[in-house]
């Protein structure tokens, strides 16, 4: 290709926790029962919009899930409310710390050390502090860590809330330059300050994205509305596509699977433009899953684009015949023979995987470099007359813990040296479809996958994985008969199926297996059984009596805590 040829590269961050409620506590409202919505807004949400306002060349799409912006807005809704239902958060504003119960004690010490540590404690030497302290008893029993003082859990409640700010803010906010300074001795006056710069925080996040895609400068994108695994819930054989002797739950399928996927498109598209003001042109499947039928329901509701991984792209164009060099098939938007639907994007797990594993470990102007020197190979080694399209799609929140300063030097780097690289044009998937003389690949056919291994053994074919889906299976056979038989009416119906939808996230079928942690695991088999016997509740049945046995056991070390999988 000619020296002074373009090429086209479009970041996707994917935002997203699943639901953290326990919606069988305050009226529905929801307790919650893990911290990770407001943290991830006040680190990463909030950084990685700093990062995009600073650089005011640089476009990219943002991928938000409803169910994480749902919970954004509660957190907001609480804190006008002045009832806070997070137990962690309000115990940042509990007055008295003398009076803690041993339920609040170990709370604190259960939550407050839970954070990369090589990044996220060890450069805090009062931080550190507290934890060498805290690893200096906790051996001894109950009665050693009752020596513990109340301004023990202040300090470490405080440091703990401090860490998991974004740097972008910590170099805004007086206030946290302040605490960094001061390092011990928090009072309750210091805390409530620290509380209420979190509740201005989350109350502006949102609408800072919201102003970047009014001017153009970012595209919205959503998910299905609890971000299901879509092709798995219509047809749990589609997981034998990319691997045909996968094991499979004993369940023949997921009840009503294709009707219960359309409502998950219909009902996120309707919150988004209800959240930000405008329908989203594309949809990222949950876990970049996707299936041929899973595209006809896109589809059929007008959704204009979709993303997946190449590895789904590999696997299907193999099906056609050999596979060409990568340069030939990867960098272009591809459209199903099938449908007259949406356009599809894959992304390039390689420069995916180095910004999601490999970089954090580099030096940011060298990791810039090196990013930038990989899209100008993949320009030149374009075919003749065409522009590459470049897709770099990964997690917005959970690598950058592992980036010194929580990525910002990386960020800060690598968009400085895209805005000056004259042949590198960011943009966004809405821009490349407004493009009449963008070339589309055909695919006469699409293999189910997601973006981990271009398969979906990683919500299906292991034993606890199986069990899981079993249940909710069970659970939805019985939530059909019930709705069916119209004992239940308005609003009952519809809680039952806003804790349908909470049962039929992807997040809890990640984490079943002995490979992922075992706290983590413990952690989300219990909201998951939680979740199912809710249901229960609300159908009027008596919940199964298995779902007070744990489904898995994890004992696993995975790269990155298990939040993160490589593509391959």
């Amino acid at each position: 290709m000619a020296a002074d040829s373009k090429l086209d590269l479009v970041f996707m961050w994917h935002m997203h926790q699943p639901d953290y409620r326990d919606h069988a506590t305050h009226a529905g409202s929801g307790e919650y029962i893990l911290p990770w919505v407001y943290l991830h807004a006040i680190k990463d949400y909030a950084d990685m919009v700093a990062h995009l306002e600073r650089h005011p060349r640089m476009r990219a799409v943002v991928n938000f899930v409803p169910v994480l912006v749902e919970q954004i807005e509660d957190y907001v809704e609480q804190f006008e409310a002045g009832t806070i239902r997070d137990p962690l958060l309000a115990l940042l504003a509990k007055p008295d710390y003398g009076a803690l119960t041993r339920a609040q004690r170990t709370l604190i010490l259960d939550a407050c050390f839970r954070s990369n540590h090589h990044n996220m404690l060890q450069p805090f030497p009062h931080y550190k502090r507290l934890y060498d302290l805290f690893k200096s008893l906790e051996g001894q029993g109950d009665a050693a860590l009752a020596y513990l003082s109340g301004a023990f859990f202040s300090d470490l409640i405080t440091w703990y809330h401090v860490v998991w700010f974004g740097e972008s803010e910590r170099r805004s906010q007086p206030l946290l330059a302040e605490m960094l300074s001061k390092g011990e001795g928090f009072g309750h006056s210091d805390r409530m300050r620290l509380f209420r710069l979190i509740g201005e925080l989350l109350k502006n996040l949102l609408p800072r994205y919201r102003s970047l895609a009014a001017a153009g400068r970012i595209e919205l994108s959503a998910t299905p509305y609890s971000h299901p695994l879509a092709p798995l819930l219509i047809d749990l054989k589609s997981a034998r596509d990319a691997v045909p002797d996968m094991p499979l739950p004993e369940s023949e399928c997921y009840p009503g699977g294709r009707k219960r996927t359309a409502a998950q498109i219909e009902r996120g598209l309707a919150f988004h433009a209800r959240t930000f003001g405008a329908r989203p042109l594309g949809m990222w499947p949950a876990e970049g899953a996707i299936s041929a039928p899973f595209i006809q329901l896109l589809a059929a509701e007008g959704v204009r684009w979709a993303a997946s991984s190449e590895g789904v792209l590999a696997n299907s164009l193999k099906r056609g015949g050999a596979l060409p060099p990568r340069p030939q098939y990867l960098y272009r938007p591809y459209r199903l023979d099938a449908t007259a639907g949406p356009a599809l994007f894959f992304r390039d797990e390689r420069l995916s995987d180095l910004i999601g594993f490999e970089y954090a470990k580099w030096h940011g102007r060298d990791a810039a470099g090196h990013f930038v020197a990989q899209l100008d190979a993949i320009r030149r080694e374009a075919p003749p007359g065409e522009t590459p399209l470049v897709c770099v799609i990964l997690d917005g929140e959970n690598a950058w813990e592992y980036y010194p300063y929580n990525g910002y030097y990386f960020f800060e780097d690598l968009y400085t040296a895209l805005a000056a690289d004259t042949s590198i044009r960011t943009t966004t998937f809405a821009e490349r479809l407004a493009d009449d003389a963008a070339q589309y690949g055909r695919l006469s056919g699409l293999v189910a996958g997601s973006w981990v291994y271009g398969t979906l053994s990683t919500w299906i074919g292991d034993a606890d994985k199986n069990r899981a889906w079993d249940l909710l299976c069970a659970a939805k056979q019985s939530y059909d008969l019930v709705m069916a038989s119209g004992r239940l009416r308005g609003e009952e119906r519809g809680a039952a199926e806003e804790q349908l939808a909470v049962c039929e996230s992807s997040d809890w079928f990640w984490w079943f297996g002995g490979y992922n942690p075992q706290h983590v695991v413990a952690s989300f088999d219990s909201l998951y059984r939680l979740n199912l016997r809710r249901l229960y509740e609300l159908l009027g049945l008596p919940p199964p009596a298995s779902l007070a046995d744990p489904i898995s056991h994890g004992s696993g070390a995975p790269e990155s805590g298990g939040t993160m999988r490589r593509a391959s």
